[in-house]
């Protein structure tokens, strides 16, 4: 093991130093990665960095000796390949939608041998630059986008950066929304608990972050929500929701234990959001074909749900 040093080529342009080791350093723990980073040894241009720098074609990467752990062969079963394959909502030669189930990590790690992006790194094999765009937590169903290319990853975090990306959701909330309430800007926090547990707070030593929320169907109890992203902190949306009093349903976090376990009882038994739609402009495209919607369908016990307290409004 000796120290390495890689020059930034175009494709790595724009990208955090965080993510570009990452991509390198697949096997090594994410804890580490940010360990030789903040502890200086990771240098760019002989200067430390911290891990949200962005690299810039021609920078000089300079990084510590790094033991890579031995390739583990985790077996992704064939049912879980199948299921991914079938949640496919749009792909083409430079990028992909899926509509994740929850309960499916985005990556491997914690304790979870495989996620998203390696069952999508199985099943396309050809597609070598493969990374997520953006996550979505464990729990959280919905829309996902990964991108074939650097280039066009690339591109589509400039979206982000730019708010040009437009994410929507749909929740169902454990209590009424108040009134007239549409726009929520509270600075989130993250902290990690003596247990490892992470939590996010309201705190305003936060980083800015802004949701709007938009009454899609009111029930005798709950509400059911439209909420878009204009930030896209760590549970922004489940935090947001719970400072209103109004968490979301099935939300083991922020959540209300004694209405979570009613509405196991009657099928929903895991967290009620769900990324319904996301708008992008497809880096590959010109013209009217560029703006790219895709929706993706509500999973069954979602879709149940929202009919079962339909119905009991009603009766």
């Amino acid at each position: 093991m000796s120290v390495k040093f890689i020059t930034a080529g175009s494709e790595d342009a724009g990208q955090r130093v965080d993510n570009f080791l990452m991509r390198h350093y697949r096997n090594v723990p994410k804890t580490l990665i940010y360990r030789i980073i903040r502890k200086g040894e990771v240098r760019v241009n002989k200067g430390r960095v911290k891990q949200t720098t962005r690299i810039q074609e021609g920078d000089l990467i300079r990084i510590p000796p790094i033991r890579t752990p031995e390739k583990m062969e985790v077996k992704i079963p064939a049912g879980q390949l199948e299921r991914i394959e079938q949640a496919i909502l749009y792909e083409d030669a430079d990028l992909m939608v899926i509509n994740k189930p929850s309960g499916v990590a985005v990556h491997g790690g914690s304790g979870v041998q495989f996620g998203l992006i390696e069952v999508m790194r199985e099943l396309r094999p050809l597609a070598k630059r493969m990374e997520l765009v953006h996550r979505l937590d464990r729990e959280t169903s919905g829309c996902i986008l990964l991108a074939k290319k650097a280039s066009i990853l690339k591109a589509l975090h400039e979206q982000i950066r730019e708010d040009k990306m437009v994410k929507e959701y749909l929740a169902l909330l454990s209590a009424h929304w108040p009134k007239g309430k549409q726009k929520i800007d509270l600075p989130l926090l993250k902290n990690t608990l003596q247990s490892g547990e992470r939590m996010v707070v309201v705190d305003q030593s936060g980083k800015p972050s802004v949701s709007f929320f938009k009454v899609e169907q009111s029930f005798k109890e709950v509400d059911l929500v439209n909420v878009r992203l204009k930030t896209g902190r760590t549970h922004q949306i489940r935090v947001h929701a719970q400072s209103q009093g109004c968490p979301i349903v099935g939300d083991d976090k922020y959540g209300d234990k004694s209405i979570n376990k009613s509405f196991a009882k009657l099928g929903m038994k895991r967290l009620a959001l769900h990324a319904q739609f996301l708008t992008f402009t497809h880096p590959g495209k010109e013209g009217d074909d560029a703006v790219i919607k895709i929706e993706a369908p509500l999973h069954h016990d979602f879709e149940g749900i929202i009919q079962y307290l339909s119905s009991a409004d009603n009766e």
